[in-house]
């Protein structure tokens, strides 16, 4: 017989050596079993449903840039939170995918247990799935609880991750750019 996610999280603070009866932890198993399920509700999301017919016939051929998308994801191996911004652009080929597409690409992919290297891999890779682009670009900077709360306990430390489809990986010229207007380059 499987145990629920809330008596899971009650048998974590037995564990822990707390009383989860007392008042102020008597409904946190209930909480904390939904706010998990919503931290990685992108397993219920798939691209498909996200960009859901959004493309559009365009004449452009010129670098598009969705910057400073913030994020939110849990590092699969401590559970604890990284958070961050990612910075995502492609050469579109006659089609353009609607704005906010691009965002919500980026939230599905980080509401899923995760590392960053993996996250900015799917991101770039499912861009260039749905736009079939000359081009995809995707960096990442994000600050890991997992390096700040535990571990090495680095309060100031930045985690970097890039990947480069097409264009963006043949052309240094291209990618320059894409650094220069997301302002990580000099």
């Amino acid at each position: 017989m499987t145990r629920s996610l809330p008596e899971n999280y009650r048998d974590i603070l037995v564990r822990l050596g707390e009383d989860p009866d007392r008042e102020g932890l008597r409904d946190t198993p209930v909480r904390a079993a939904k706010a998990m399920q919503y931290l990685c509700h992108g397993y219920d999301q798939s691209v498909e449903q996200i960009v859901n017919g959004a493309l559009f016939a365009s004449d452009s051929d010129e670098m598009i840039i969705v910057a400073d998308i913030e994020l939110y994801s849990l590092c699969e191996h401590h559970l604890l939170p990284f958070i961050g911004k990612a910075h995502v652009a492609y050469i579109p080929t006659g089609k353009v995918l609607g704005l906010s597409k691009i965002a919500r690409l980026v939230d599905m992919f980080a509401r899923r247990l995760q590392i960053q290297e993996n996250l900015t891999r799917q991101i770039a890779d499912a861009v260039q799935q749905v736009t079939d682009a000359a081009g995809v670009a995707v960096v990442i900077e994000a600050r890991h609880m997992c390096m700040m709360m535990r571990g090495v306990e680095k309060q100031n430390s930045t985690m970097n991750t890039s990947v480069m489809l097409g264009a963006f990986r043949e052309s240094s010229n291209t990618r320059q750019e894409f650094l220069q207007l997301i302002g990580r380059s000099k």
